[in-house]
């Protein structure tokens, strides 16, 4: 009997080690794994943010003078470009070869069925179908919207005032945002400003509140094993508020013929086959049901966290806010004090702002592709097999200071003319490259800066002795995020 134990112990350690080798046996230079757990040990058990790994492997890339390297999530090998060019043929020139996430994606759960998680020939309808839906002239359209709640977001900021509070900017903005995506992708007013405890901040904080264990399976066994075992990456009510509420609305519009200048309005227009090509199908329910939740998922958090980050950043370089605000006020001068479209294109420097923000703090801080097919890496013998995970660094490519100089600090001249001019491609990624860009990129920088510019030209922010500082990173997210409340102080201008 002790023979046997023997045996199977050393076949496991054989086996492990094996495993372990994939890279090297490969000829790619791989980071020395853990046994068993490889190199991702506290990021797996929940110990540690998964972005901050990445962003140190990229760093000890660099320092290896590696163009690309290999790692492993326990016995899973992972591939991880850090050269700009194969970053560039994977996103873009080679797209045929990575043209999914390697998300959980099943019809037995209609919320996965969504544009980010789909793959394929699914993807690509999908796409082809919902792009006209995101062009500059839709955003335009529903920018009076987004105005709007802006009445809220002052107020609540001068609740914080009166009462003579420290303002929690991350929860205020998580309220912005969420009233903002309940109009446009749900087409109903809620009061997040009000209450905190609305249904929309109520369910979008258990969406982004994922347990270790369901990212764990849902980023390591196939979506054709769990999906027919009942595996679910959202929680049941979840699917149920979101699934309940698309079609209510739906439901009414369509009864009463009300339009609204919303995405709901253009995505019932796709479902109804109102300006449909010859080769675009019109869009089911469920698939109206899966883009709504995904367009709140990607409105509220990735848009909120950013404008979180801009304002600890603005606080802490006053320098930088001042001369924001008075752009800010300069530019709405010249438009009767109004926030216009046109107003808010003349922004240059918040422009520049934004994107240092996104720089310094990707929401989207990894880029994961998976190889649908085998792909020899250009100008070297290392092939990537059909079925391996991809990750692209964008986190450590937004801190190298190759690209940034003094990347810890926050300086929006990283973005003037000449310096994007004088910087590769691919060294700016906050919402990905090529067919997989970020399709709702648009979307999510208008609500920012609307955000931000109403804001700023009211107030002015101060950090609070209860904000922890260095701040640190959330360590089970789907967004780079503060771990814990940021915390300001709030004057009128």
């Amino acid at each position: 009997m002790l023979l046997y134990v023997v045996l199977v112990l050393v076949a496991f350690l054989v086996y492990v080690k094996f495993k372990q080798s994939y890279w090297k046996r490969r000829g790619l230079h791989q980071l020395e794994p853990e046994f068993f757990f490889g190199n991702a040990k506290k990021e797996l058990l929940g110990k540690r943010s998964i972005f901050l790994l990445f962003r140190d492997i990229y760093e000890k890339a660099k320092v290896l003078k590696q163009d690309h390297v290999g790692i492993y999530f326990f016995l899973e090998p992972i591939y991880i470009p850090t050269n700009l060019t194969i970053i560039k043929q994977i996103l873009i020139k080679d797209f045929q070869h990575f043209w999914g996430h390697g998300g959980f994606s099943h019809p037995n759960e209609r919320l996965s069925m969504n544009l980010f998680n789909l793959e394929g020939d699914p993807w690509r309808h999908l796409r082809t179908k919902l792009t006209p839906t995101f062009t500059s002239g839709k955003m335009k359209m529903m920018f009076d919207t987004l105005v709007s709640k802006t009445d809220g977001l002052e107020k609540l900021i001068d609740g914080y005032i009166t009462r003579k509070e420290p303002v929690d900017i991350k929860e205020a903005a998580a309220r912005f945002t969420t009233d903002i995506i309940a109009s446009c992708a749900f087409g109903i007013e809620t009061d997040a400003m009000e209450n905190d405890r609305n249904d929309f901040r109520t369910y979008g904080r258990k969406v982004f509140k994922p347990t270790t264990f369901k990212l764990f399976l849902s980023n390591t066994v196939p979506a054709s094993v769990l999906g027919p075992l009942g595996f679910k990456l959202f929680p049941r009510d979840v699917d149920a508020f979101f699934s309940e509420t698309v079609l209510d609305t739906m439901q009414y519009r369509e009864k009463y013929n009300i339009i609204r200048k919303d995405f709901m309005h253009l995505l019932l227009q796709l479902k109804n086959g109102d300006n449909k090509s010859a080769d675009t199908q019109s869009l089911t329910n469920n698939e109206l049901i899966a883009q709504c939740f995904v367009f709140f998922l990607a409105g509220f958090e990735t848009s909120s966290t950013t404008i979180t980050f801009a304002l600890l950043e603005l606080s802490s370089n006053q320098e930088i806010q001042d001369k924001l605000r008075k752009e800010i006020n300069e530019v709405l001068d010249r438009h009767d004090g109004k926030i216009t479209y046109d107003a808010m294109m003349e922004m240059k420097y918040l422009d520049m702002v934004v994107n240092e923000s996104l720089r310094k703090y990707p929401p989207v801080a990894i880029l994961p592709r998976v190889c649908s097919k085998n792909y020899e890496v250009p100008g070297t013998k290392v092939t990537i097999e059909k079925g391996t995970k991809v990750q692209v660094p964008v986190w450590g490519i937004h801190m190298d200071p190759e690209y940034y100089p003094e990347p810890e600090k926050f300086n929006p001249e990283h973005f003037t003319p000449e310096n994007k001019a004088n910087r590769p491609e691919m060294a700016f990624l906050p919402f990905g490259e090529g067919p997989r860009m970020c399709i709702g990129l648009r979307f999510g920088v208008m609500q920012t800066k609307i955000g931000l510019i109403s804001l700023l030209k009211n107030f002015k922010f101060t950090v609070n002795s209860k904000t922890h500082t260095p701040i640190q990173i959330e360590k089970v997210s789907f967004v780079l995020s503060v771990e814990g409340d940021v915390w300001l102080n709030a004057s009128r201008v």
